[in-house]
């Protein structure tokens, strides 16, 4: 049986509050971030989760160690969870942000070396046709 997992952790990164979405999904390891500005409420939050849950960009899979499965005392369970918060995002998170923007990085210079190359061709088209409209009354 797979498990998935994901978990989301809203902080404050000078000057915007960002959350981070880390799914952890088969062994694969995908982290997304996002920027809310002001500080969320949780049901600011929540509706954020469900009304744009299906356009969240993850990055990348990166590998990941299985969770531990045995159960874990409560109070025990409270001190981790209160280290992970205090932690903020994890080296691992970091890594798939990282790659995640490079990605992007790459796809928005294609595009923009893309339209650069539209524009220059338009722009020998139209001097091309004044060329021939100088030319066409002689």
């Amino acid at each position: 049986m797979e498990t998935a997992e994901t978990r989301l952790t809203v902080l404050f990164e000078d000057p915007f509050w960002v959350g981070l979405f880390e799914r952890i999904n088969a062994g694969r390891y995908s982290v997304c971030k996002i920027t809310f500005g002001a500080e969320p409420k949780d049901f600011e939050v929540y509706e954020y989760i469900l009304s744009r849950w299906d356009t969240l960009e993850f990055s990348p899979d990166l590998e990941s160690r299985p969770p531990h499965s045995r159960r874990v005392n409560p109070k025990r369970r409270q001190r981790m969870l209160q280290k992970q918060t205090a932690a903020g995002i994890g080296t691992k998170a970091q890594q798939a942000l990282k790659l995640q923007q490079e990605q992007s990085k790459t796809a928005r210079k294609l595009r923009s070396r893309q339209r650069k190359e539209a524009d220059a061709v338009r722009k020998f088209q139209i001097r091309e046709e004044k060329r021939k409209e100088k030319h066409r009354g002689h």
